[in-house]
């Protein structure tokens, strides 16, 4: 049986019931079951994940951005996390008898359906990628939408790969192919923000540190703490503990103490082995996090 993951992330984190209509756009397509929902109200954004076979994902995927075109202005958007779009990001990861290459076919149709149907920019990213400087999403995501908006006016180097050089009030979106990634969050008892961008610095591969980790310095100004932000690409690479525990020492270097972490959305299962998650201080993980668990369901 053919079955992607899609795992769309929109920003929305505070307001339960534009999230809930999103939602209800996805629950709504035969063939596709909800996985997972989680959002985080610093960052203002959630994170869904459904699952199907590719026709129906692709469906569900257009009938949540259009939601969420509907539902949110990026021109009142403001949270911690770097965003282009109401629907920012929405990624198609290969679960089983589909190859990458039929995720990238999936990545391109839709982005060309979001830009002709709801004219919003599309760009293509990861392993659907046009151009070497678009494969990693925060290069895409440089100067955040109020940056791009402004920008796409005048570079060239910024014409989407879809859709018009104009910024709605949806902002744009990326849309793309990847392997598994494991969105996870370490959370150091300090306010300084310094810290977690050093750290963050040191371990992300851009900056010389480990290899397909994606990280930034968070201020979680509500809970007068800061974070390191990281998107594990490939855990086979570099694992959840290696990256916590290089965290670690980074941080008592510092006289800074790591007092949780976070999953968040799913993880594979393989991702797990060898890892305790009271070392790990993770808060509030559920078996219910492991993608093989869901998919039994």
């Amino acid at each position: 049986m053919k079955l992607v993951e899609c795992v769309p992330n929109f920003s929305e984190g505070r307001n339960s019931e534009v999230v809930d209509k999103i939602v209800e756009e996805i629950k709504k397509v035969d063939g596709v079951s909800l996985l997972d929902r989680e959002s985080d109200p610093d960052h203002n954004r959630s994170v869904i994940t459904f699952i199907g076979n590719p026709k129906a994902v692709k469906k569900a995927a257009f009938a949540a951005t259009a939601k969420a075109a509907e539902l949110i202005d990026m021109d009142k958007h403001k949270g911690e996390h770097p965003r282009i779009g109401a629907t920012d990001v929405i990624p198609f990861v290969p679960i089983s008898d589909v190859t990458m290459e039929e995720c990238v076919k999936l990545s391109k149709e839709l982005g060309q359906e979001i830009a002709t149907k709801l004219n919003i920019p599309i760009y293509l990213y990861a392993e659907a990628a046009t151009r070497p400087e678009r494969v990693r999403l925060p290069d895409i995501r440089k100067g955040e939408y109020e940056g791009l908006k402004e920008e796409m006016k005048t570079n060239p180097d910024k014409k989407p790969d879809f859709g018009p050089s104009k910024m709605p009030t949806a902002g744009a979106t990326v849309v793309g192919a990847r392997h598994p990634l494991i969105a996870f969050n370490v959370n150091l008892n300090t306010n300084n923000l310094e810290i977690a961008k050093d750290i963050a610095r040191k371990i992300r591969e851009s900056s010389g540190g480990f290899k397909a980790v994606q990280a930034k310095g968070f201020d979680i100004k509500e809970r007068g703490i800061v974070q390191v932000s990281m998107n594990l690409l490939n855990y086979k690479v570099t694992s959840m503990l290696k990256v916590f525990n290089a965290i670690k020492e980074e941080a008592e270097k510092r006289g800074v103490e790591v007092i949780g972490s976070e999953i968040i959305g799913l993880v594979p299962m393989n991702a797990l082995i060898g890892v305790d998650d009271k070392y790990l201080k993770i808060k509030n993980f559920s078996k219910d996090q492991i993608l093989e668990n869901r998919l039994k369901e």
